[in-house]
């Protein structure tokens, strides 16, 4: 049975990007992807994972330990955060190999449970070594959406230009305008 469509406005960002982005903000309220399996379904099978991993309440709990933490880690305190991530990748390892090809790595999990959750926070760490200050929470006040700016110049501030950009872009008209 195919998973339901994603309705989340951000996608494709980096994995634990995307991991964050299962909440969001709509017409005010918080929504939240992640509160059934049909949602981790949904999730999973977005960032190619949906053949891997069971979309089951074990991986669905395990999955929210790391979006928890993620969140802890991008929005709070460092030290605590830190040690939060550090709790979701002891799950989990990477083992050297060769291949045909060549050297290579395979991420192994105590259980295949913790293999999105683990994964989700192996990719922050790639992109804290990547690029750390162009990982960014959006500027609208009230969304709660981040990104991973890959603009030239590295200064994007909106999630996306059409919704929480051009939401900024008409409030600061109409302030102008009412100040007429």
């Amino acid at each position: 049975m195919p998973a339901a469509s994603d309705p989340r406005p951000l996608t494709g960002e980096p994995l634990s990007l995307d991991l964050l982005n299962t909440r969001w903000m709509q017409d005010g309220t918080l929504q939240d992807l992640l509160t059934d399996t049909e949602g981790l379904a949904v999730w999973l099978a977005a960032n190619g994972l949906d053949g891997t991993c069971a979309a089951d309440a074990t991986t669905l709990r395990h999955l929210l330990t790391a979006r928890d933490a993620l969140r802890a880690a991008v929005d709070g305190s460092p030290g605590e955060a830190a040690a939060r991530v550090d709790a979701v990748l002891a799950h989990g390892r990477i083992r050297p190999t060769l291949t045909a090809d060549g050297p290579g790595e395979v991420p192994e999990f105590h259980s295949p449970a913790w293999a999105p959750a683990w994964l989700a926070a192996r990719d922050y760490l790639r992109l804290l070594s990547t690029a750390p200050d162009r990982i960014r929470a959006c500027a609208h006040e009230a969304c709660v959406l981040h990104f991973f700016d890959t603009s030239r110049n590295g200064t994007r501030r909106w999630c996306s230009m059409a919704a929480c950009g051009n939401r900024a872009k008409a409030s600061r008209h109409y302030a102008r305008s009412k100040e007429d």
